[in-house]
């Protein structure tokens, strides 16, 4: 299915998205499963640092995957570096999964390394 800039939105409530990078080393694509929070054609992930393989693979080769719902994306990959972005990108995933979730999610999301991709859609 095909989603514009202006419905992308309807994706927004699902709980994960699977994001696709290509292996640093091998070149093989490597699919994880995880949270995200989308704003305009911006996809927002939270890692648990610059460690995190995907993220290394992302530096590396910033051109990744991204399977929301029925819906998958190209996008370009980047470390949230400007203090407004990186805020909004926290307080968008606190807020999409504090509520219902059993524990208290606020020493991640001021810790956790934002992420964004920026879905290449027309």
């Amino acid at each position: 299915m095909h989603y514009s800039p202006h419905d992308l939105s309807v994706l927004a409530h699902l709980d994960f998205c699977y994001l696709t990078t290509s292996g640093r080393v091998s070149g093989k694509p490597h699919t994880i499963e995880i949270w995200f929070a989308l704003h305009n054609h911006t996809v927002y992930l939270l890692a648990g640092n610059h460690a995190s393989d995907w993220v290394k693979n992302a530096r590396r080769t910033p051109t990744v995957s991204l399977a929301i719902g029925d819906a998958t994306f190209v996008g370009t990959a980047r470390i949230v570096d400007q203090e407004a972005e990186d805020a909004l990108a926290r307080r968008l995933i606190l807020a999409k999964y504090q509520p219902g979730y059993g524990e208290d999610l606020s020493d991640w999301g001021r810790t956790a390394l934002p992420v964004a991709v920026d879905l290449h859609v027309s």
